[in-house]
């Protein structure tokens, strides 16, 4: 990296490449005559796409996100930029997430030709989607619904839905309103009944540890709220880890120096969940996810998990 110029690694959706447009802009608004390059990296979770197969089934999150961090650790780029809700919570250990941009929208957006809300659906309708934690929480609330598997970027999943695949499908309401498609929300889902995925709506930048004119450039734009809500939701799934294949929510809420989150575990087909609500500060958002994950994991208690790690 020279002086003026810095190289943005992302994956080549065209929702990555709108996020990482987004970045490069408040790169250069921040910083006066800075050039910055995209370079759009394969991964084999884009590779995978029209696969059949649930993610969880092929190595989850890390599919997204290892080619690009194999060039940041080895300088071929500068920073990348992720979807926060592909990151795994281990990272390389030279690498770390070091900047949260303003959070959009965190709530799931109900898509349907047939209905105008989730809950008007007819008896038995088809349901597309390869989200676990999407999947077991529509179950929990209306099993009698049928399921498909539906992959692929957002353009995809809305012509499956045109193409009669699926009576209706959920899609973040972030990453409509990012490609400027949100007139393709037909309804907005309560996020009290319909936790988003951990770190759902936001942006994150990684980059290496040891770039210090990267992290200097980075720290002006990251957003204090963003960060901490996202510390939080983090380490609630962190605390899940061990199982990876159990659907998870989580929302923390940032209201000057307290911090609230919200947090569920299900089991895939929706028959049975453990929710909980806690309140902290935001000096303690990390302990604040950490507990919250234990007091879940030992309310469920070890065969709730059985078969999913």
């Amino acid at each position: 990296m020279t002086d003026k110029t810095i190289r943005i690694g992302t994956r080549g959706s065209q929702l990555a490449l709108v996020q990482a447009e987004y970045m490069k802009s408040l790169l250069q608004a921040t910083h006066a005559g800075l050039e910055v390059d995209i370079e759009v990296i394969s991964t084999a979770g884009d590779r995978s796409q029209k696969s059949n197969i649930a993610l969880s089934e092929i190595g989850g999150k890390g599919l997204f996100t290892m080619e690009i961090e194999e060039k940041l650790s080895n300088g071929e780029i500068d920073m990348a930029v992720h979807s926060a809700k592909d990151m795994p919570t281990a990272l390389p250990e030279d690498l770390a997430l070091v900047c949260f941009p303003p959070r959009e929208n965190v709530a799931d957006a109900f898509i349907s030709h047939k209905a105008a809300t989730f809950d008007q659906l007819e008896q038995g309708a088809i349901m597309g989607s390869a989200s676990l934690r999407r999947r077991a929480l529509m179950w929990r609330k209306r099993p009698d619904l049928e399921m498909v598997m539906y992959r692929g970027n957002v353009g995809t999943r809305l012509q499956k839905l045109k193409d009669g695949v699926a009576d209706a499908t959920l899609l973040a309401c972030a990453g409509l309103n990012r490609l400027g498609m949100s007139d393709e929300i037909t309804s907005e889902l309560p996020i009290e009944d319909f936790p988003p995925a951990p770190g759902q709506g936001a942006i994150t930048i990684e980059a290496h540890r040891g770039n210090s004119r990267m992290l200097e450039l980075l720290q002006p734009l990251n957003h204090r709220d963003t960060h901490i809500a996202l510390t939080c939701e983090r380490a609630f799934l962190e605390e899940l880890d061990g199982s990876c294949r159990t659907p998870i929510g989580a929302h923390a809420v940032v209201d000057g120096e307290k911090l609230s989150l919200h947090g569920i575990i299900l089991k895939p087909d929706g028959t049975e969940d453990h929710e909980a609500r806690m309140d902290g500060t935001v000096t303690d958002a990390r302990q604040l996810g950490l507990e919250m994950g234990k007091r879940l994991k030992l309310e469920a208690g070890e065969p709730f998990f059985e078969g999913w790690s």
